[in-house]
């Protein structure tokens, strides 16, 4: 009599064994490792600006393409335009007056830089105003100041800043993925070279569960918020809701 062939396991079974192995336990076993593999970066800083004691923005530097609203007093003849985007070599363009470099200036320097180019050029011309040219200058479209927001989130990229932004409102604007881990994330302050890293820790548990507001930090121009995640779940785990 021939001996029985053994018999393999069938497909289903296979598939079966499959997702007994991705079970929840076992899932969350397997993440957790992960998550343990990826460090904590930071320290909580309590002397920085943060939520509920908030300081005001550094002293706004004009760059391109910042859009400027220019008022001259008294009027020059020939002068149209009152509304000007700083150019990307830096410069505005005041018709009769030439070209002004703009760029790293404060409002107050700007001003006075323009005022010292429109009576310079009217002495060349000859012309002569009834008084010295003086000049008013407000940034009516920031469009030079951002802040960075990357790693697992739905939208990484630059987001631009208002002056009272915080942590939480750039995670929560940027969107936190299911593989996203808010919990290890952190800020990085941007620096002079040979300056010391200033890497701040985000404690995002605290903040959304405790309303603490100690590592909410806020904001300023060029700031980068990292946050790091697992890697991406495959099609069974999105199927079974890990």
């Amino acid at each position: 009599m021939p001996h029985a062939r053994p018999r393999r396991p069938s497909t289903a079974l296979a598939v079966a064994a499959l997702v007994l192995c991705l079970a929840p336990g076992c899932a969350q076993h397997s993440r957790r490792k992960e998550v343990d593999r990826i460090p904590d970066r930071g320290v909580i800083d309590p002397a920085q600006p943060r939520e509920l004691d908030k300081t005001t923005m550094p002293r706004y530097v004009i760059e391109p393409p910042d859009e400027l609203d220019v008022t001259i007093r008294p009027a020059p003849p020939d002068w149209i335009q009152n509304s000007i985007v700083v150019q990307q070599d830096g410069m505005i363009d005041l018709g009769f007056a030439g070209e002004v470099y703009v760029v790293g200036l404060s409002v107050g320097e700007a001003e006075h830089r323009i005022a010292q180019e429109l009576n310079a050029a009217a002495a060349r011309q000859g012309q002569k105003p009834e008084q010295p040219y003086k000049v008013s200058v407000r940034v009516t479209n920031p469009q030079s100041k951002f802040y960075y927001v990357m790693g697992t989130v739905n939208s990484q990229g630059r987001f631009p800043i208002k002056g009272n932004e915080t942590a939480l409102d750039a995670i929560l604007l940027a969107g936190l993925k299911s593989n996203s881990l808010p919990e290890k994330s952190y800020l990085v302050r941007p620096h002079p070279p040979g300056q010391p890293d200033t890497v701040l820790k985000i404690d995002w548990c605290a903040i959304r569960e405790r309303g603490d507001t100690l590592t909410n930090y806020q904001l300023l121009p060029g700031d980068r918020i990292v946050v790091p995640g697992t890697k991406p779940p495959g099609l069974i785990s999105t199927l079974i809701g890990q």
